[in-house]
């Protein structure tokens, strides 16, 4: 018996010495991403991600990047949501970004947002979009011709049974 576990330690330790693989660098192309780091490059987040499929389906131009300071909507002194601009170079416009916060989304299952981008010159807000009864994190707005003007991000949330919105903006930019 003891020869026997003698013999299985040493047989283990020839194993592990053994190399599983030889990794050699290759001459051809470099392989093309896999589907899950496109996904990844392509994911929402609460900085923005302006090639994400919410900003493509709103025109965004992926180039775009944020703005001036974030604005940030609170409820009952939470804080449930953040308000950004952002600014195309390539494509000369601006757009409102809101992010619903983890923590509203999670208890919240319905609620009501919107967003845009406010023009100071001509006190509107202009390419807002709105979504009503929504359970979404993301929401861009469409973009606007105001890379001339003074502008900020804005956007508002309203949850279920409340009665009014809560809403902010970003810093003002010219």
């Amino acid at each position: 018996m003891r020869y026997t576990k003698r013999a299985l330690v040493a047989l283990a330790c020839a194993f592990a010495m053994l190399p599983a693989g030889v990794a050699v660098a290759g001459s051809g192309p470099a392989p093309k991403p896999s589907e899950r780091q496109q996904a990844k490059e392509a994911a929402p987040s609460a900085a923005g991600n302006p090639t994400s499929a919410r900003a493509e389906a709103a025109g965004v131009c992926a180039d775009a990047y944020s703005i001036g300071t974030t604005g940030y909507i609170y409820r009952s002194g939470v804080k449930i949501a953040s308000v950004k601009q952002f600014y195309s170079p390539n494509c000369g416009e601006n757009y409102g970004y809101l992010w619903v916060w983890d923590s509203f989304k999670q208890a919240n299952s319905d609620y009501d947002v919107t967003v845009g981008v406010y023009s100071y010159s001509q006190d509107e807000i202009l390419g807002q979009r709105s979504w009503l009864n929504s359970s979404g994190q993301e929401y861009w707005s469409l973009g606007t011709y105001t890379v001339g003007e003074c502008t900020a991000g804005v956007g508002s949330l309203r949850r279920a049974g409340d009665p009014l919105s809560n809403q902010a903006a970003s810093s003002k930019r010219c």
